[in-house]
Parts: C-alpha cells; structure tokens; sequence
C-alpha cells in the first residue's frame, strides 16, 4: 500500500512508519518542519508544501494524521491552547488538501482518544456511546473529531486512542519511574479504569483499518481487557520485578501534575468493540501480556 503519515516523527508515528516498511508499504511523512525530499529513507513533505505537491498525495491508500502537541505536560492556558490549535490547524490543512486531490486518499485515519467518553468508575463506553464533553481533555477532543469530519475522504476513521504502552514514548516510562526507585503503588483509590494497548497492536489496527474496507467512523484503540488502576500497578510491578506497596496520594499527583493530574486520577472502561467485530486480533490482549513483553519478561 501507499500511505502517507503525519505526526511520524512522534511515538506512535514513528513505530507505525517502522511498521509499514517492514510491511513493504511505501511510505510518505508529513512533517511539520522538513522541506520536500528524503529524510531517512522517506519521502518527507513539509505541511506547508502540501498544496504546491499535491500531486504526491494522488491515488493513495490512506493518510495517517497523528499530528498534535502532546498532552504529557503541565496544562497552562497557553499549553492549552498549543494542544486545541495544533489539532485544528493540521485536521485543517489536511480537509483542504483532500478536496483538491483528483483522487483521493481510499481511507484517512485521523487521531482522536479516548476522552471523548468523559470519566466513570462505572460506566462501559464503545464506539456507540455518548459524547460527553465534561472537561479540558473531552473538549479537546471533541471540537478535533469535529474539524475532522470535514475531511472529504471515501472513508474517514476517527481513532480513539487510549493508554499506549511502549518504553520509547507516552506515559509508560514516567508511570514506570517509581517501580524503578522501589516505591511503585496504586494512584488515588485505585479504582479508577485504565484504558490502555500495547504500541505493537496500535500500529497493526492503524493499517487494519485502511485496508479493511467497511471500518469507517470511531475506532476505539483500545485492548480488550481494561484494567483498575490497582491492578495495572501490579501487573507493572510484576513485570519489572518490583514491588507494589507505596500509595500516591491524589493531593500530591494534582501538586506534581496540576489539571492533568485528572488524566491518572480519573478513568474510562472502553471496549474496542468494532475493531472486534471487523475481526482484528490482539497480539497482546491482557495487562499482563503486554507489560511482560514490554519488559522481556518470559511467563
């Protein structure tokens, strides 16, 4: 296939351009800085040039849109903004691009996460759920699925991201630091749902879903086994041969982390329900699977 990736120099995007190589995919990266040319072994356009190059987006198989500030800091109101705007602005561009292509892009996967659900300790969210938009993270999210519903591809997949585990990116390497110092422990109660897949299984779903063709809408990219907080904590602990005895308390997150401290101390059970019924597997369906292979540890 023919795909095209924004945000690849990221986390995720750079597992998923690694991915579709070793698939013999023919790969082309948006960049938000790096002129046209080759930049280690791929095609790499600027969002800039787009327009000028437009001819280069002709006939693909999809374009992936990763492209965003990243959520991993202290929400000040101008990191807020940075966060709503990046979001926008690339969803923005890439709607223009589209509709000026003769033929278009067979699928465009767009970013989005599991936010959009708001937070329960009780409720179960799939793609079916409500949108609730209940705090900074849920409106983010929700005005950037909106922007991106006027892209005008044949199909467009809203991929709504959760927890993704991997040593090179994210959340796992800070959730990972206390483990390390052997003081590891539940955060707040503990009780709260976390949402979460292995960084192997996102990228897999990403190209599943172009070349599957009646996947369109929300995708939940999510495991099928969400976990407690508590649970997970153990499960981390196992895995890094560590223990897990030392409560964080949630007064000490929220001095640590201000506002965003509500992304750990809050939750969501999601199910990756289409993803399911579209008959994708799951490398590493179960916590400990996941960690375990993370941290090479042999069951």
């Amino acid at each position: 296939m023919k795909i095209a990736v924004a945000g690849g120099t990221g986390f995720i995007g750079g597992r998923l351009i690694r991915y579709l190589k070793s698939c013999g995919d023919e790969v082309m990266l948006i960049s938000r800085s790096a002129s046209g040319g080759i930049r280690g072994g791929l095609k790499t356009v600027a969002w800039d040039e787009c327009m000028d190059r437009k001819q280069m987006f002709e006939g693909l198989d999809g374009i992936v849109n990763l492209s965003g500030e990243s959520i991993n800091q202290r929400w000040t109101a101008q990191a807020k903004g940075r966060i709503v705007e990046s979001r926008l602005d690339t969803v923005d561009k890439l709607a223009r691009l589209v509709g000026q292509l003769n033929d278009k892009p067979k699928a465009v996967v767009n970013g989005s996460a599991m936010g959009i659900y708001g937070t329960s300790e009780t409720d179960i969210y799939d793609e079916s759920s409500a949108v609730r938009n209940v705090d900074f993270l849920s409106g983010v999210v929700e005005q950037w699925e909106r922007a991106a519903r006027a892209i005008p591809a044949p199909r467009l997949i809203l991929l709504r991201t959760g927890l993704v585990l991997g040593l090179e990116g994210g959340a796992l390497p800070l959730m990972s630091l206390p483990y390390k110092l052997g003081a590891g422990g539940r955060v707040g109660t503990g009780r709260q749902w976390m949402s979460w897949i292995h960084a192997d299984d996102i990228v897999r779903l990403i190209r599943y879903c172009i070349d599957t063709p009646d996947i369109r809408g929300p995708v939940n990219a999510t495991a099928p086994h969400p976990v407690r907080n508590d649970r997970f904590g153990r499960a981390l602990a196992s895995a890094m041969r560590r223990p897990h005895w030392l409560p964080v308390p949630a007064f000490a997150l929220k001095a640590a982390l201000g506002e965003m401290a509500e992304m750990l101390l809050t939750g969501q059970h999601v199910l990756p329900k289409v993803a399911l019924e579209h008959g994708f597997e799951f490398r590493y369906p179960t916590v400990d699977e996941a960690l375990n292979a993370i941290y090479g540890r042999v069951p």
